[in-house]
């Protein structure tokens, strides 16, 4: 449903709505992907099991990228 003059819906050929959310699997594969051809590592940081590890990632994400929206300070 839509508004007299409002714009419609953006329409492309190659998205009809019948593609379904991608898997664990295929986020997997395409991580796999990144690191062979490209060599970006994309690692969840809840995945670091290493309190230090876990924070040094997170600390050079946050100075290239910024912050995450909801991001749980620890009161700093």
């Amino acid at each position: 449903m839509s508004m007299q003059g409002a714009p419609l819906a953006p329409r492309s050929c190659l998205n009809r709505g019948t593609r379904s959310p991608t898997s664990d699997t295929e986020v997997n594969a395409m991580r796999a992907a990144a690191w062979h051809r490209h060599g970006v590592a994309a690692i969840p940081v809840d995945d670091v099991l290493d309190p230090w590890l876990r924070q040094a990632i997170t600390n050079e994400a946050n100075r290239r990228w910024g912050r995450r929206n909801g991001e749980i300070h620890h009161g700093r």
